[in-house]
């Protein structure tokens, strides 16, 4: 039975520090989870045990962090990468992978959340914006705007957004918005409940529409 106060499951960065393995979240997710009323979890990268978590949460953020290693996706990883640790790729790689079975429990992939997803899906990545584009800028710490495709999904609008690879392509994913120089902005699965990805960091837009709202609708799944 779904919970008034759904359980959120917000996935951990992971980094080294004094030779040990450590998993670390910002306050931001957590306090934007709080703000739609739902009860936020953070989980640390446990590789092997995804199933085993699944069904003690209502609703899964991944979060964002480095960039995703991509020889395991068919291509070479970009030499300016800042590779994300490999227990982290591994955990939220069979997360996605079993969730899949689950269509029903919402998903929200946030930065490197939202590559992920679209790799998971056969998407491709731009793993390096500099190379491409000469906007790469705006997407470093910035906000600017977004074009939507679909105003009742995601709404056009301003966001912030700290990111130097973004997906070429969403593979079997939709794309829902672009930013004013065509970089992809969001991408969802319309045969699941909700399953949306977002290249911005809504737990750090000041926009409502395209900031705390996008995680009260999160929430809401969770908790209809």
């Amino acid at each position: 039975m779904p919970r008034n106060q759904p359980l959120i499951a917000i996935t951990s960065d992971l980094m080294v520090r004094n030779e040990r393995p450590t998993a670390f979240s910002t306050m931001t997710y957590t306090r934007s989870v709080l703000a739609a009323g739902g009860v936020p979890v953070i989980l640390p990268p446990t590789p092997d045990h995804t199933a085993q978590l699944i069904d003690h949460f209502d609703a899964f953020i991944l979060t964002g962090g480095d960039d995703p290693v991509t020889e395991p996706f068919g291509t070479p990883t970009h030499p300016e990468s800042i590779r994300v640790l490999p227990d982290r790729q591994n955990f939220e790689t069979q997360l996605l992978n079993d969730l899949k079975s689950h269509p029903d429990i919402p998903v929200l992939g946030i930065c490197l959340g939202m590559q992920m997803m679209g790799l998971i899906a056969g998407g491709t990545l731009n793993q390096h914006l500099p190379d491409t584009h000469t906007s790469h800028a705006d997407h470093w710490e910035h906000t600017h705007e977004i074009r939507s495709i679909d105003e009742s999904i995601i709404p056009a609008g301003t966001t912030y957004s700290k990111h130097r690879q973004a997906m070429q392509t969403p593979g079997s994913l939709r794309t829902l918005a672009t930013a004013h120089d065509d970089v992809i902005e969001a991408i969802d699965d319309p045969d699941r409940r909700f399953y949306l990805g977002v290249q911005w960091h809504p737990e750090r837009t000041e926009n409502a529409p395209l900031g705390q709202h996008i995680i009260d609708k999160l929430v809401q799944a969770a908790r209809s």
